[in-house]
């Protein structure tokens, strides 16, 4: 008796801690609507997370199971994400006409075929069919969820809404290390078949999200967190805060970019051309995929790695990993809410000098990270590195709906995705590749690797502080297209 009444008394604690943390959550995210929508769309990029790493996380189990070698594990990785890239073009298109959320709930109904037809397989060749399926459905996150944002939520607040969302991917990443890299000990089928499971319930969510308007209005957007003078109603024009702070210090359109039809006609190939003729969307496309080209690295390699520079198992190097990944997470929230604390300020630039800073920081970081053999002495500057890694996508992400009229922002996001995956489907082949052939595998082949990677973690900073000078241009630009902002002149 003495022992039940113990054990309920837990769990009413229990149950008290996770109603209170709920709505904390709750206040934090702005509602409940709000909250429903930002954690929906924080696990399908956190799914999308979980299954990268959990290929890394198994590449021992894997290597052993189907007899393949890092180069294997690498083009595994690398096939998966050109598939993915090629696909994002006519989902880019979808999302930017037909109903985003059940397009979304559908793809995802197929991925968790696809993980479980990846659980199955009996050979190397099977299972690299299955991961091009899964590439090709997984294409649908990027520019739908984009989408999405920009219509859900206000200008004002969309690096912090990134930062949330973006926090699902990195807790999916390390799901996918910590839980299934454990599982995949066990079995790598298991750690397929433990991904499908959730999937089809998110799919159920997300086919019972609501619809947003187009336009940017944020159907979603915080009435007490709204800078002053925003107009959301259907017949108001609208725009971004840069976009407002661009008029007011007088910043004029480039008149060679204004378009002077409505977005909506434009087809595919007019809008990729449009697109990549913005100065910024090309620096911020290269930077970003500088970004995940050494991201990717990490993930499929980051276990392997560990374990062998640092002398640790298998669990305390998917444990490093989670504390390398809480410095993550931290900063997705804090680099997003930066960039926006600085634009209400009145810097038009702040989202791109929050990325700048912090990438720089990040190439110094990862430094004395790669070459310690400590995991004491590591530690505190992996996660450094880690926060500033992760702090400068919201504000980017941000920074880009800035620049592009909403009714472009589906295409537009699946062309950035597409340049973006082409670099970071290369990663874990060069990785592998330069691994086993240039450094002679192992530790040192690792070591050094990882070294050479960072160059391109030095060129994403060059470039971002390229980008503060094209920035406010193109923000103008964007805030003149047809039906949008202010009519150019």
């Amino acid at each position: 008796m003495p022992e039940r009444r113990f054990l309920s008394g837990v769990a009413s604690l229990a149950s008290a801690a996770a109603g209170r943390a709920s709505d904390a959550l709750t206040d934090a995210l702005g509602g409940e609507e709000r909250r429903r929508v930002i954690l929906v769309l924080a696990c399908v990029l956190g799914l999308s997370g979980a299954d990268t790493a959990t290929v890394g996380a198994s590449a021992t189990e894997l290597r052993h199971g189907l007899h393949i070698s890092n180069t294997d594990i690498g083009l595994l990785v690398t096939a998966t994400s050109l598939v993915g890239a090629l696909a994002t073009l006519p989902f880019g298109v979808l999302a930017d006409r037909v109903r985003r959320t059940s397009t979304l709930g559908l793809a995802i109904v197929l991925w968790a075929a696809a993980m479980f037809w990846s659980a199955s397989v009996g050979n190397f060749h099977d299972l690299l069919v299955a991961r091009l399926f899964l590439g090709a459905v997984t294409a649908a996150a990027g520019p739908i969820v984009a989408s999405l944002v920009g219509d859900y939520f206000g200008s004002h607040e969309r690096g912090r809404i990134y930062g949330f969302i973006l926090a699902g991917e990195l807790v999916g990443a390390g799901f996918g290390f910590a839980v299934t890299g454990d599982i995949a000990a066990l079995s790598w089928r298991a750690a397929f078949v433990i991904l499908g499971l959730p999937a089809l319930v998110l799919a159920w969510f997300v086919f019972r999200l609501p619809e947003p308007r187009r336009g940017g209005k944020g159907t979603l957007a915080d009435e007490d967190d709204r800078w002053p003078g925003d107009k959301t109603s259907d017949d108001a024009p609208h725009e971004t805060d840069a976009q407002r702070i661009a008029r007011q210090i007088g910043v004029e359109p480039d008149p060679e970019l204004v378009l002077d039809r409505d977005p909506r006609k434009l087809g595919l190939v007019a809008a990729t051309r449009y697109v990549l003729r913005i100065r910024t969307n090309i620096i911020l496309v290269a930077a970003s995929a500088c970004g995940y080209y050494f991201l990717a690295g990490i993930q499929t390699f980051g276990v392997e790695f560990a374990k062998d520079q640092y002398g640790v198992g298998q669990a305390l190097a998917n444990l490093l990993l989670i504390v390398v990944g809480v410095g993550a997470v931290l900063g997705v929230l804090s680099g997003g809410a930066i960039g926006d604390r600085l634009l209400r300020r009145g810097r038009l630039n702040g989202r791109i000098l929050t990325a700048a800073v912090t990438a720089t920081l990040t190439t110094l970081m990862f430094i004395p990270a790669i070459t310690s053999r400590g995991v004491g002495t590591a530690l505190p500057y992996l996660t450094a590195a880690a926060f500033l890694l992760s702090a400068q996508n919201p504000p980017l992400d941000a920074a880009r709906l800035d620049i592009m009229p909403p009714l472009l922002w589906g295409r537009a996001e699946a062309v950035r995705t597409l340049l973006r995956s082409l670099a970071q489907a290369l990663a874990p082949l060069l990785f592998g590749a330069v691994s086993d052939h240039v450094f002679g595998g192992g530790r040192t082949g690792l070591q050094w690797t990882f070294a050479i990677m960072l160059v391109p973690l030095a060129a994403s900073a060059a470039l971002l502080w390229r980008a503060r000078e094209t920035y406010p241009r193109d923000v103008a630009t964007a805030a003149a297209a047809p039906g949008y902002g202010r009519p150019p002149g």
